[in-house]
């Protein structure tokens, strides 16, 4: 009998702390959405000219594209050989949402977990640097893909391997499928807005970023799935998109400085690495010293 009263009690104090940690989370989250919607604390930069006249160009590249180079960039594609669309689908899977989300949901879950006010000042200042940056490149990556999603399938613009000859202009608008999901290409939205954001906090990594981005793009044709215009408007929805987002966490004062969009300075390496064994040596139960 005492065995199984200790087994139950395990059990039950398993529970409780499990229920705690839980709660924290919920109260963590529901801080941090609130923080994210809270009333802007400085104006960011006014947007001038030059975005605006880039933007108009851009969307004048789409039409063109259309027109002049949609129907022949894809019945190249279609002569390729078979390995070229298998190894374009390979590399594009690195342009997933879920690539993305998966990974920054969990670690932002993580630190929900174990921030707590028992922790020394200066970790938590530390967690909440981590909090913030990956909640920018949560959202600034996810949104203009969402939106992504709903608004490929209401312009409803035919793929180029539907049909045995491609037609840039076939169109069956609010249909909801996917063979007619060609414009925006959502990995390219997702590509273009991951090289915006990831290189917003670390400017020296945007090389790197938009050469992973310009490959997916250029994968996504020669699989023969999107037009080229379809990879250039998901591009422009992906960076229209994390640079607004990057505007509105700069408006309240989050990650990037509302003068002039910069990013703040990050912690230290030896700040980063006293936070993680303050958090370590403290247990995540609330209910324990």
């Amino acid at each position: 009998m005492s065995a199984n009263n200790s087994a139950t009690a395990r059990t039950s104090s398993a529970l409780s702390e499990a229920t705690l940690i839980a709660r924290r989370i919920a109260s963590n989250l529901y801080l941090w959405i609130a923080i994210l919607f809270r009333k802007p604390r400085a104006k960011a930069p006014p947007i001038g000219a030059s975005p605006l006249i880039g933007f108009v160009a851009v969307v004048a590249v789409i039409v063109a594209s259309m027109f002049f180079l949609d129907a022949a960039a894809s019945q190249w594609a279609r002569q390729l050989p078979h390995w070229v669309a298998v190894t374009g689908d390979e590399i594009s899977n690195f342009a997933l949402g879920s690539r993305f989300s998966y990974p920054l949901g969990f670690f932002i879950l993580l630190l929900a977990a174990v921030m707590r006010p028992s922790l020394p000042l200066r970790t938590r200042g530390v967690l909440e640097v981590f909090v913030a940056r990956a909640g920018f490149l949560f959202i600034a990556i996810g949104l203009p893909g969402l939106f992504d999603t709903v608004v490929k399938r209401l312009i409803g613009r035919a793929r180029p391997y539907v049909g045995t000859h491609d037609d840039p202009f076939a169109y069956m608008p609010f249909i909801w499928r996917p063979d007619y999901a060609s414009m925006p290409s959502g990995h390219s939205t997702t590509a273009a807005a991951a090289a915006i954001a990831i290189g917003a906090i670390w400017p020296q990594a945007r090389p790197i970023v938009w050469l992973y981005a310009l490959i997916i793009m250029s994968a996504r044709v020669l699989m023969n799935v999107h037009h080229p215009s379809d990879v250039i408007a998901g591009a422009l929805v992906g960076t229209v998109g994390a640079l607004m987002v990057r505007r509105w966490f700069a408006m309240r004062r989050l990650v990037f400085s509302p003068r002039d969009l910069r990013p703040f300075p990050g912690p230290s390496w030896r700040r980063v690495k006293a936070a993680v064994r303050s958090v370590a040596t403290r247990p995540i139960s609330p209910g324990r010293k």
